[in-house]
């Protein structure tokens, strides 16, 4: 046991009474890395998910400590590489195997509980920092980060609300493709028979090379309708960043407009680059905050009035809402229906759908879903993140029916 009460470290064979080996303290600081990554591989064989990011912040805690200290070298890794209790058990058997030479072993539960460990060992000063005042915890920062990420932002106080917003601020939504008519010049593909048949001439007549070209993806145009209504006030906010790092990432092929009791475009305010400037903008713009919901009505009000025109043709709609419905749910579900038929696809968020237990028993949600390729929550910001792997790979599952024409959908 250590004297502030932590586990000891498991010991390699220098430590545990055989001299060092001379060519281990001329070792280069290359070697030192390469043999932590080695560790860090080790870790993943063993079931510790060491990402890359802790991986780094590992080397970052080992460049201001002794690497031939194995107590030191032992507690960075802990520190930056597990994740979890479940990581514990398996970090110890694969820092004895690495850097000791022992075979890892299963490790038996013990009848009493592992003792909590009350602080983690100093990593050194921080350059820059005042003498006499310790580092910040790698561990407690990253946990605390982590756990940030699955907590419920209605839920969050302020000072984790403004912690949640410097990390909204890493969001890079990615933009869906869509095949287009236009082509390009490519080594695979089918033959340009104009350019093939140029060249020919070119070449006395003969064709000498098959001149091919494919068609070039384009972006899909992504459409996010949120809900500013008195129910959905907690979680507003949250939704205004993510639509606008969407904006931020893709300009020219992202439309934002809010519903409540009518519909507002947004999508200017939110082109600002600074997240606060834009959401005081678009807080600005918008009439009906916290106000009431008739989705079915301002969804038709969308439709006639952008939808139908081109902005919901072929586009990935986002419609985020709890599905609280003060109008008729019959007028949502047909206009659902025919958003469904102008879209690429839908996407419904709730931020409910997050919660335990939670079922889509209200009348608008019952209305919608049948409409809805894909149905997600938006509770936190790991749910978020997976909005945005949604958005980018949702597929069309119903069949799309047959063309029609224009003005004929509704």
């Amino acid at each position: 046991m250590r004297a502030d009460g932590g586990p000891r470290p498991p010991q390699p064979a220098h430590a545990q009474g055989e001299p060092r080996d001379e060519a281990v303290a001329t070792q280069e600081p290359a070697d030192v890395v390469t043999s932590l990554l080695g560790f860090a591989r080790t870790l993943r064989h063993a079931g510790v998910a060491a990402s890359p990011d802790r991986v780094a912040a590992m080397l970052a805690a080992v460049a201001h400590l002794d690497v031939l200290d194995p107590a030191a070298v032992y507690w960075a890794g802990r520190l930056t590489l597990c994740g979890s209790p479940d990581d514990l058990d398996r970090y110890d058997p694969a820092f004895a195997a690495w850097f000791g030479g022992e075979v890892p072993r299963a490790r038996r539960a013990a009848p009493v509980a592992r003792p909590r460990v009350v602080r983690s060992a100093p990593l050194g000063t921080a350059a820059g920092s005042p003498d006499g005042e310790e580092p910040d915890d790698l561990a407690t920062r990253a946990s605390g980060a982590e756990v940030l990420r699955h907590r419920d932002v209605g839920d969050l106080t302020a000072a984790e609300r403004a912690q949640l917003r410097r990390l909204f601020a890493l969001l890079a939504p990615a933009t869906p493709m869509r095949p287009s008519r236009r082509r390009r010049p490519a080594p695979h593909g089918s033959v340009h028979v104009g350019r093939t048949v140029r060249g020919a001439l070119r070449d006395g007549g003969e064709v000498t090379r098959l001149v091919r070209h494919r068609a070039r993806p384009r972006p899909r145009r992504v459409v996010l309708l949120v809900d500013v209504s008195g129910s959905m006030t907690p979680y507003a906010d949250a939704l205004l960043r993510f639509a606008h790092a969407a904006v931020r990432a893709r300009p020219a092929s992202t439309e934002v407009f809010t519903i409540g009791t009518r519909l507002t475009r947004v999508t200017r305010e939110l082109r600002l680059r600074d997240a606060a400037r834009a959401l005081a903008a678009g807080g600005r713009a918008i009439p009906d905050w916290s106000g009431g919901t008739r989705i079915g009505e301002v969804l038709k009000a969308f439709l006639d009035r952008w939808g139908q025109r081109g902005t919901a043709r072929g586009a990935v709609v986002v419609v985020c809402s709890d599905g609280w419905e003060r109008g008729g749910a019959e007028l949502l579900g047909e206009q659902m229906a025919r958003l469904r038929r102008l879209a690429h696809a839908v996407v419904w968020v709730n931020p409910h759908k997050g919660r335990p237990g939670y079922e889509p028993l209200t009348a608008g949600m019952v209305a919608a879903l049948p409409s809805v390729d894909a149905f997600v929550s938006g509770h936190s910001l790991a749910a978020f993140e997976e909005l945005v792997d949604v958005i980018e790979h949702v597929p069309a599952t119903r069949p799309r029916p047959g063309r029609q024409r224009r003005g004929a959908v509704g």
